[in-house]
């Protein structure tokens, strides 16, 4: 006899449960920390002071979570439709390579004009890039996971011939573009204060942030309150009875991996366009995998994904300032501390999630 499933209000499995597995992971770093003769209370409050404790390291700490963010919510629109995508660095880079191409041909014109045209670029060619692997397996049975693989090793290859042979300026050794003018490059938020009147300091914080949390409502508001947010999660759940109710499974493994690329894609807009204002190798920088991790961590559910993306944002930010502080905490260190994080809160999830339902169960009883 299989035993019952364990199940959890919905606020206890996306915030508590990821509280209590950070929890875990950051005692587990400590020890870490602690083995290696290092206080782990005065290394936690430096990267927190890092990371918080700072206008400057605000502004970072919000940067890196603008694109955990994004590359976040592309996985998780693909989980609600039981597609594994991991196929976010490859669509970020076709994304700005999208960007970029828009911003270079319409750079000159004023940014009202020129700046949405290149954020849509960004999201159809990521949208494009990822919806020929939900295809391949919608039509022709190949697994998402494989050609999703394989679709970042292409796209990587492009963007360097690309790089190479299309968009370097003669006589400039470094595989890029040129800059973006003044239309293409999208305002810092320092930038915007100091129109305003207001002094904050120089940050590569800028506009990205706002349309990253924008498209966290728009991604709850179609997962959660739309007809095909009912029909992605549906297949997701079951796609024999999915088709059984008249919803075409391969229609919607098309239609939620282009809107996992499209968001994806849509992480080139805080580098590209809003901090690099070029074309440059390596832009992603691991984001897209990242991602992953914060997608399990915040269980598919946009704000949960957003109170994640903020931890890894504190722990890319917090650590650097950490690693600056403490040289025998080296910047490999804070790739363990993220691993652990990523551990308990995706592999070892369930460990905590049965003591979580009989505590919850006996308050419900007293």
């Amino acid at each position: 006899m299989s035993a019952r499933p364990v199940t959890l209000p919905r606020w206890a499995d996306v915030f508590l449960l990821p509280a209590l597995n950070v929890g875990l992971a950051f005692l587990a770093s400590g020890l870490v920390v602690l083995a290696i003769g290092e206080s782990p209370i005065e290394a936690t409050a430096l990267l927190l002071r890092g990371a918080l404790g700072h206008a400057e390291g605000i502004g970072f700490t919000l940067y890196y979570t603008t694109n955990f963010i994004f590359t976040g919510l592309a996985v998780a629109v693909a989980f609600h439709a039981g597609l594994f995508n991991i196929g976010g660095e490859g669509q970020a880079m076709l994304g700005g390579i999208g960007a970029a191409i828009a911003a270079l041909m319409l750079g000159s014109l004023p940014g009202i004009i020129a700046l949405p045209a290149a954020i849509l670029a960004a999201a159809l060619f990521g949208a494009g890039w990822a919806a020929i692997p939900g295809w391949l397996q919608a039509r022709r049975g190949s697994h998402v996971v494989i050609t999703t693989i394989m679709f970042n090793f292409i796209a990587s290859a492009l963007l360097v011939y690309l790089l190479v042979d299309v968009f370097r300026p003669a006589g400039m050794m470094e595989p890029s573009s040129r800059v973006f003018e003044e239309g293409g490059k999208l305002p810092f938020l320092h930038e915007i204060a100091a129109s305003l009147g207001v002094k904050l300091p120089k940050s590569p914080l800028n506009l990205s942030f706002v349309l990253a949390l924008a498209s966290a409502a728009a991604v709850w508001l179609l997962i959660f309150r739309s007809r095909l947010g009912y029909a992605i999660r549906t297949v997701g759940a079951n796609a024999t009875a999915a088709r059984y109710a008249g919803i075409s499974p391969e229609r919607i493994t098309i239609l939620a991996m282009a809107i996992s690329g499209a968001l994806a894609g849509m992480m080139a807009v805080n580098e590209i366009l809003g901090v690099q204002h070029r074309l440059l190798l390596a832009f992603t920088a691991g984001y897209g995998f990242v991602g992953i991790a914060v997608a399990l961590m915040g269980r598919g559910h946009p704000a949960g994904i957003v109170f994640a993306a903020l931890l890894f944002g504190v722990l890319y930010q917090g650590g650097t300032e950490l690693a600056f502080d403490k040289p025998n905490i080296s910047r490999d260190m804070i790739v363990v501390i993220q691993g652990l994080v990523i551990l308990f809160a995706g592999a070892l999830e369930f460990m905590l999630k049965p003591w979580v339902a009989q505590l919850l169960a006996r308050r419900e009883q007293a």
